[in-house]
């Protein structure tokens, strides 16, 4: 474990904490790019969007979650990330998400009048990304980009 260079970390959706522990680093996906975040981090409120998650945690390892966007406060070594929705990459149900993607990309293509294209679009990147994330955690092989 390392001591000294860590901060402590939680992930938090509105209905439940995800993640709580210390870490010796964060990435997030904003919304011009991921940044990282490390210990004694400039104070920071953030926006996220739909992304992957990536921790390492105090003994080094990596952790992945998929997220459809929230915001992240840092200050003083405690980070707050407040998502809609997150998911550990362990824990995708890699066939839901292949079948939303599948009936997004399809709904896109048939354009049919009903279809509420940003709403359909929205999905479509959201459960490529659950794909991405589980694929990059070892669970799935990439082919659904």
């Amino acid at each position: 474990m390392m001591t000294g260079r860590t901060f402590h970390l939680e992930i938090v959706t509105p209905k439940k904490v995800l993640y709580a522990s210390e870490v010796q680093s964060f990435r997030v996906p904003g919304y011009v790019g991921s940044f990282q975040i490390l210990y004694n981090h400039t104070p920071l409120l953030s926006l996220i969007t739909v992304g992957e998650l990536k921790i390492v945690d105090a003994d080094g390892n990596d952790i992945r979650f998929a997220t459809s966007g929230g915001f992240v406060d840092v200050k003083d070594n405690t980070v707050m990330l407040l998502a809609e929705t997150a998911e550990r990459a362990d824990e995708i149900d890699v066939p839901r998400a292949q079948v939303a993607y599948d009936k997004s990309k399809r709904r896109l293509v048939e354009k049919r009048f009903e279809t509420d294209v940003e709403r359909t679009r929205l999905a479509l990147e959201r459960a490529r990304n659950r794909l991405k994330v589980a694929s990059r955690a070892g669970k799935v092989p990439t082919g659904s980009s």
